[in-house]
């Protein structure tokens, strides 16, 4: 089809986009094969796995969470107040991402325990909250997988009074190569960039981490527990039996 004045902002985010997803692909691979090992290695040892990410970022974390083709003990760690733009006002979530002591005040009230796996996802990586919460949790035994963009680790400052970002404190980081501002396109008469890739990236990435980590025990002889879409026939049935034998690890039931 020929792109028009009416179809080209729509294909120009595509283009772009794609562009994205091929740079981290590529610039990634070996981060992401680390990251889906280091999951599956945790599923195989019998260790509890969360994601997390406050406001947008929660996004990528709840899109592998009770997800038909995706494995079962992925859980959301939630934050209340943090996790999503549900809260009123939305500026609180803003707000709460920039509160000390809140990331351990939850860690220590949560199920996470010595040998989990916590993935922390945040754009920039620069807040208290994501900082505090892959700092503490590695504090308590977990092994800690950031998603973040470095680009702001090099262009902006922490807003943690360590001076910090998410980066500094996991074992496995996967940039998402989102330039700071998470903008993609420009117009004229538009005063600063708009159209943000960094939920179709980051989903991404963690899609590719959780295929990884089925492929890599699927290998080792085991079956992986995956769930199934409700939408087909023996759907429910299936993830009922999923969610019954690994019950001690899911949290969302």
């Amino acid at each position: 089809m020929e792109t028009t004045e009416t179809t080209a902002p729509a294909r120009d985010f595509f283009t772009a986009a794609t562009a994205l997803l091929g740079k981290v692909a590529d610039a990634e691979a070996e981060s992401m094969a680390a990251a889906g090992a280091l999951l599956a290695g945790t599923v195989a040892e019998g260790g509890r796995v969360f994601a997390f990410g406050a406001g947008h970022s929660s996004l990528p974390a709840q899109d592998v969470v009770y997800r038909a083709g995706g494995l079962a003990v992925m859980n959301l760690l939630p934050v209340p107040g943090a996790v999503g733009v549900d809260v009123r006002p939305a500026t609180l979530g803003s707000a709460l991402e920039r509160v000390d002591g809140l990331a351990a005040a939850v860690l220590d009230a949560g199920p996470v325990r010595e040998g989990d796996l916590l993935f922390v996802i945040s754009l920039s990586g620069r807040n208290a909250l994501p900082v505090e919460m892959a700092a503490h949790a590695r504090s308590k035994g977990l092994k800690v997988v950031g998603v973040t963009s470095l680009a702001y680790s090099r262009e902006t400052t922490s807003r943690h009074s360590s001076g910090t970002f998410l980066k500094d404190h996991c074992d496995i980081v996967v940039d998402c190569h989102i330039a700071v501002g998470d903008a993609e396109l420009s117009a004229e008469g538009v005063t600063g960039a708009f159209a943000p890739a960094s939920t179709v990236v980051t989903s991404a990435i963690m899609q590719a981490v959780v295929a990884t980590a089925v492929r890599t025990l699927a290998a080792q002889g085991g079956e992986p527990p995956m769930l199934r879409s409700g939408n087909v026939d023996g759907g429910h049935a299936w993830n009922e039996a999923v969610m019954t034998r690994y019950a001690d690890r899911i949290f969302y039931k």
